[in-house]
């Protein structure tokens, strides 16, 4: 992510040459007409232009902004209702599926269960976008922006934050939440008292990981390919069907002027290039936050990219009316947005390898509790014995149901005959111990190569370096050639010796 971060800094270097932008700043923007029809009686002078122009106070804007916050947490609030909701049917749906009539699906309940409920967090992912953009403008415009710049910003950091939390929340409860707090046998926590909490696949938590971030992915980028030129092929065709249908010849219809044409073609989104964007910065998440738990994600990404280039090529030309020209020196808020994915993403790999996966249970092991206890080294060897280590042992007559012997499940616990029967063993806080201690060291280590990387790659390419230098090492000798000819001009009018030199 630091990579391709700071390589884009390079590559927006060599845009805003190539399109003479370097020294160009925006203009004083003109205030948004929704701005100045609010706070027209309210007026202060420009420091800048030193004239009056409406201004918005400070307490107005400060609740106004409250109030924003307040509209953000609450549709984040259900989003997280809707994850609750998908957790409650994986719980319903576990033990219907556990007591099917059909072998194939009780055998493999498990899968089942994550395979439905991932489609229906699907659905909803997509049922509630349709709801935060139009909860994203009106909260925008309860603001009240006071330029058309700023009113981009805001709602494009909604939009993000939106959407973020809405693919992203069931990814975060099955890699760090699923299984944590299930209970052990005897003594299960309960939902309502009545369903026991959803525990891991027995191969671990990164296989339900792996399959809900694959799902979402995939169907995600396959609906947003149909949105970007399905539906707008879709319309294009309703829309000269109509045209036909009111009485328009076809000859009439090629005889017509291209930009007559064009007209008929469907408007670019009022928020530009907006969705792009969100697309992309959405996907640069997939790929980095869990890349730990779904290494695949990558690639899935380069080759939706690689179709979605054409795919946009056809749509802009052929589908979309074209857009009006804007003047920008770089991405805007997007790039701050890359960079907070990035630092996340540091954090979440950390929590993945260390509390995710078994990484860290293998490792303890293998240096502490294997055959390889103190001798320095570490082969396939030094793991004989891990799976019979990590399951505990639970007496079968506590349930009083006349059943006897002993059954395992994972868990670091005390056996039934110990002094303190079912309470974490040494091994369980050793693993604890050593979960924290990897994140910590993982996050500063990483942390520390991202700074490096950061300072060892330039942000300008050092030939344009020399370009610019050398353009104004020109203007310079240009400005002295042409005030030295004006000196000389000058001195000669006025019959005065001169020379080819400063005076």
């Amino acid at each position: 992510a630091t990579v391709f971060l700071e390589f884009w800094k390079r590559r927006r270097a060599v845009l805003t040459y190539d399109w003479d932008l370097i020294d160009w700043e925006d203009e004083e923007e003109e205030l948004r007409p929704q701005f100045e029809a609010k706070y027209s009686q309210v007026e202060r002078v420009n420091p800048i232009t030193g004239k009056p122009e409406p201004f918005q106070p400070f307490p107005d804007k400060l609740s106004r902004l409250m109030v924003s916050v307040s509209g953000i947490f609450f549709m984040i609030s259900l989003v997280l209702t809707a994850v609750f909701a998908v957790v409650v049917y994986r719980l319903v749906a576990m033990e219907q599926f556990a007591s099917f009539k059909w072998y194939f699906i009780k055998k493999y309940w498990q899968f089942a269960t994550s395979g439905t409920g991932v489609c229906i967090n699907f659905m909803i992912i997509m049922s509630l976008n349709v709801v935060y953009e139009k909860v994203a403008y009106l909260l925008t415009d309860l603001e009240h922006p006071r330029t058309e710049s700023e009113w981009e910003n805001s709602f494009a950091l909604k939009m993000f934050l939106f959407q973020f939390v809405n693919l992203n929340s069931s990814i975060f409860y099955i890699a760090f939440f699923l299984g944590r707090f299930a209970g052990r046998p005897g003594k299960y926590n309960k939902l309502f008292n009545r369903w026991r909490l959803e525990e891991c696949h027995p191969s671990g938590c990164l296989i339900d990981l792996c399959l809900q971030m694959g799902v979402i992915m995939v169907l995600k980028q396959m609906w947003n390919n149909f949105m970007e030129l399905g539906y707008p092929l879709l319309q294009n065709w309703w829309a000269r069907r109509k045209m036909k249908r009111g009485g328009q010849l076809m000859e009439h219809k090629i005889s017509l002027p291209q930009w007559e044409k064009d007209w008929n073609l469907q408007p670019m989104n009022l928020h530009g290039l907006m969705d792009e964007y969100l697309e992309m910065v959405l996907q640069f998440g997939f790929t980095t936050i869990f890349v730990a738990a779904f290494p695949l994600a990558p690639l899935l990404a380069l080759l939706n990219n690689i179709i979605e280039i054409r795919l946009d090529a056809y749509k802009f030309v052929t589908q979309w009316r074209r857009p009006m020209p804007a003047r920008a020196t770089d991405i805007g808020i997007w790039y701050g947005i890359l960079e907070g994915i990035g630092v996340l993403a540091v954090i979440t790999n950390a929590f993945v390898i260390a509390i995710t996966s078994d990484y860290i249970p293998r490792f303890v092991y293998a240096y502490k509790y294997g055959p390889c206890t103190d001798q320095g080294y570490r082969q396939e060897k030094c793991l004989k014995g891990y799976v019979n280590s990590s399951l505990s042992v639970f007496d079968l007559s506590e349930l009083g149901m006349g059943y006897s012997g002993y059954c395992r499940y994972r868990d670091y616990r005390a056996p039934p005959w110990s002094s303190t029967p079912y309470e974490f063993t040494l091994q369980f806080w050793h693993v604890l111990a050593a979960r924290l201690a990897f994140i910590i060291v993982f996050e500063h280590l990483v942390f520390g190569i991202k700074s490096f990387i950061a300072y060892l790659i330039p942000d300008m390419p050092k030939d344009l370096c020399d370009r610019m230098r050398r353009e104004k090492y020109l203007v310079q000798e240009m400005m002295y050639e042409a005030e030295l000819e004006h000196l000389q001009k000058e001195r000669k009018k006025n019959g005065k010796q001169y020379h080819h030199e400063w005076p």
